[in-house]
């Protein structure tokens, strides 16, 4: 069986060598490439075309973001995993809309770094359990912020909701016109960012409005 050819972009030597030796260690990989200087990505690029490149995002003169951009241009069909101290979201979302098919933080384990190399040669995605956690994190935080947006009024008329009532039902409950009624629950679905008042519901219930 043909080993897998990775190439690994960091600039700490300590870095480099530690993830040669683990790579190494399996029997798997061959390591083509170790560039601790981001300017000379390009110029290797031209002539080794990896099956893999370990990226850090913290690279000088070019960031990680910008070397994504080159290994897309130049070695398409090359994979890329993210591989950083960070786990801010922004930076997570903005390498896999960039094209890379993994993010892994420089706190995981060995054996959580090899899984996730393998599934991404596999073809797969895969993001580590802290930056899972740290999206988590953040998307609680957005629906907690999306429902303080609500007003009064649309906490009450989403609680109708939940009590499985209808608009027009509401409106007498309310002492409001079934028109009233309908705007409101479009302004809910919209402060929520949901689909439909079930998911509104279901999203209420879960912070226990």
């Amino acid at each position: 069986m043909d080993r897998a050819t990775v190439m690994i972009i960091d600039d700490h030597a300590l870095i480099l060598d530690a993830w040669t030796m683990l790579l190494e260690s399996e029997g798997n990989f061959e390591i083509t490439g170790k560039i601790g200087n981001s300017a000379e990505v390009e110029g290797i690029l031209e002539t080794n075309h990896p099956d893999l490149v370990l990226l850090d995002i913290n690279m000088a003169p070019v960031n990680g973001f910008e070397v994504l951009a080159l290994i897309q241009r130049i070695s398409p069909k090359t994979k890329v995993i993210a591989v950083s101290m960070h786990t801010q979201t922004a930076y997570v979302r903005r390498m896999i809309k960039g094209g890379a098919r993994g993010y892994i933080t420089k706190n995981s384990t060995a054996q959580e770094f090899l899984h996730g190399v393998g599934v991404v040669l596999k073809g797969g995605r895969y993001i580590s359990k802290e930056v899972k956690n740290a999206l988590a994190a953040q998307m609680m935080d957005d629906e907690r912020s999306n429902i303080d947006k609500l007003t009064p009024r649309e906490i009450e008329v989403i609680s109708c909701l939940r009590d499985g009532l209808s608009s027009k039902q509401i409106a007498t409950k309310l002492s409001l016109t079934v028109k009233t009624v309908e705007v409101h629950r479009h302004n809910i679905l919209k402060k929520l960012n949901v689909k439909n008042s079930i998911s509104a519901i279901e999203l209420v219930k879960a912070f226990g409005l």
